[in-house]
């Protein structure tokens, strides 16, 4: 019998500062059973610093067409495309030429300085990428906010980011890479 994805609700509000966005959002995060809860926070930390009403998580990575998280416009067109990982340069390259713009969240240093060592010269091309890192220390410390029912507050500023449950809080500092 196939493990189903377990299913985990975030009520989050964000004050992101940076891009005068200020929004609650009740969102349904599926884990995939070959999914770790450090990168279901980790979809959810990006969904929150690009928060729009249009932006959704996709079916996942059990599907290799889709990003973790995009935002499209009515007609169907891919405005943003956000993946979490090391994406090989195919995909971005593949990414690139369906969206207007992609955003690529890494969160594993050490295996993340050798995949963007190998791939920078690669991926320079691209005008409409956009690559960052997150400490790995902060993310894993996202791990303590993890609930089914989460009620949670993030603050960004300065590429920053400050989540919360009222008991614990993580900061997480952004590094952009490209």
């Amino acid at each position: 019998m196939a493990l189903k994805a377990t299913i985990f609700k975030a009520d989050i509000q964000i004050a992101d500062m940076d891009r005068n966005h200020f929004q609650n959002y009740a969102l349904t995060l599926a884990c995939h059973p070959s999914e770790t809860e450090t990168r279901m926070m980790a979809r959810l930390l990006a969904f929150a610093l690009n928060a729009h009403d249009d932006l959704v998580f996709s079916k996942g990575i059990s599907t290799d067409d889709e990003p973790d998280v995009w935002q499209k416009n009515l007609v169907n067109d891919i405005l943003l495309w956000i993946d979490l990982g090391q994406p090989d340069e195919k995909r971005l390259r593949k990414a690139c030429g369906r969206a207007k713009n992609v955003i690529v969240y890494t969160y594993q240093n050490r295996s993340a300085e050798v995949w963007w060592k190998q791939i920078e010269d690669k991926v320079q091309r691209f005008d409409n990428l956009s690559v960052y890192s997150f400490n790995e220390d902060s993310i894993v410390a996202l791990d303590q906010l993890v609930n089914r029912n989460m009620k949670l507050q993030c603050t960004i500023q300065d590429s920053e980011c400050w989540l919360t449950d009222g008991d614990s809080t993580a900061h997480i500092k952004l590094t952009q890479r490209k």
